[in-house]
Order: C-alpha cells, then sequence, then structure tokens
C-alpha cells in the first residue's frame, strides 16, 4: 500500500549531542514523538528601581525552559530478534540520553592526572553542545538541566526494555554563548524566525480590539 503523495511528512523530534573531541555527533531520535511540550519563557529585565526610562528595557533574549517526556519501547524489536535490542533493551538509548549531562571520561582523567601532579587550576570540562530539534522552525542549543528516568519492564537478564525519561532543557541565548560559539548563531536565527512567525500571526487592523476611531498613540 502506497502512502497519499498529497500527505505531510511525518517528522521526528531529536537531541544532538556534539563533543568537540568526537567528530561524530550523537544523534538521539524520538521513537515516538512527545504528546506534550512544555515551555516556560521568563524575561531579561531591568532589576532593581531605577530610572522610569529604564521600566520596559530588556537585556536579552528571555529565559526559555523546556519540560518534555520521551518514551522507549524495544517491544517490536524484541519481536522481530532485532539486535541490540536482544541483548542489550533499550538501554543503549538511555545512555546516549544520560551522556548529555556527562563529561567526556578522557578530560575526566586527564584532569586528575593534573591534579595529582599539583596543577594549581584544573579547568571543569565541559559536557556536549547540545541540540533540541523541534520540526525545521526550532533548532535550538539548549543545556539538559535534569533528566529523570523511569524503566518500566525488564528482559531476562534486567535489561530495561521500557522507559520513559523526563527531560529538562535551558535554551541558550546569545546571553550564555560567545559570539565564536555556533549556538549564538543558531540562537540568533531562531529568534529571526520567531519574528517572523509573529508578524504572520498578529493583526493589523485594532478595529475589532478598540472599536472605531480609537487612537491608542
Amino acid at each position: 500500500m502506497t502512502t497519499f503523495p498529497g500527505s505531510p511528512r511525518f517528522l521526528k523530534g531529536a537531541l544532538v549531542g556534539v563533543d568537540l573531541l568526537d567528530p561524530n555527533p550523537s544523534v538521539i531520535v524520538f521513537q515516538y514523538n512527545p504528546e506534550t511540550l512544555t515551555r516556560s519563557l521568563k524575561a531579561r529585565a531591568m532589576s532593581g528601581e531605577g530610572a522610569t526610562s529604564e521600566a520596559t528595557r530588556l537585556t536579552g533574549a528571555p529565559e526559555e525552559t523546556i519540560q518534555v517526556e520521551v518514551r522507549i519501547d524495544a517491544t517490536d524489536q524484541l519481536e522481530n530478534g532485532n539486535d541490540p535490542a536482544v541483548s542489550m533493551g533499550i538501554y543503549p538509548q538511555l545512555s546516549a540520553i544520560e551522556m548529555l549531562i556527562y563529561p567526556n571520561s578522557n578530560v575526566v582523567i586527564a584532569n586528575t592526572a593534573l591534579m595529582a601532579l599539583g596543577t594549581i587550576e584544573v579547568v571543569p570540562p565541559e559536557g556536549p553542545f547540545t541540540l533540541f530539534i523541534w520540526g525545521a522552525k526550532r533548532i535550538l542549543p539548549v543545556r539538559v538541566t535534569e533528566c529523570s528516568v523511569t524503566e518500566e519492564q525488564f528482559a531476562a537478564d534486567l535489561s530495561p526494555i521500557r522507559a520513559k525519561v523526563s527531560l529538562g532543557l535551558r535554551v541558550l541565548s546569545y546571553n550564555d554563548l560567545p559570539l565564536t560559539h555556533p549556538g549564538y548563531h543558531m540562537f540568533l536565527s531562531h529568534q529571526i524566525v520567531k519574528e517572523t512567525m509573529a508578524n504572520v500571526g498578529s493583526a493589523n487592523d485594532l478595529t475589532a480590539v478598540a472599536g472605531a476611531n480609537v487612537k491608542l498613540f
């Protein structure tokens, strides 16, 4: 049975982790798109009781957080006898998500050696540069702030075969990243797309809201 040619292409959300020490990115495609996505935006405004001219000033892009729940299930792969689901369940997929908040072990070992040699200052290792992809219009640099895993079913060797993962993400804007970082320009592009969408979704005629012959300014 062929797909109707006019049907829209079904896109899947994903997380992508880029480690500067590894040229191959970690691409985590959601097996099932989450049914809900919760976003919270907090304005970056001038603080304190300054001049009245400062009341409407913004110091940057809002602080945005995202909450999303991802489900992973190896039931179909197990029924078909597919590896690595048979030997490891969904442990590889869970590990890929969790590694987004781990520093690279090689850097940890190197830093430990430096401290053992008496190095006064050791720079903490960086985590992977992470992207949250939710369609073509939302490709966001993020930091995974929390990860809660509920393993719901297990194979005979206790490998997890079904789980839900609750993720907390903090969007990284140009306030958080240096100009030379690729995430700086990715977020700026995201804001420009959002501004375009806002123009599409904004009404130009205020008559229905304020009535005729009413001037706001």
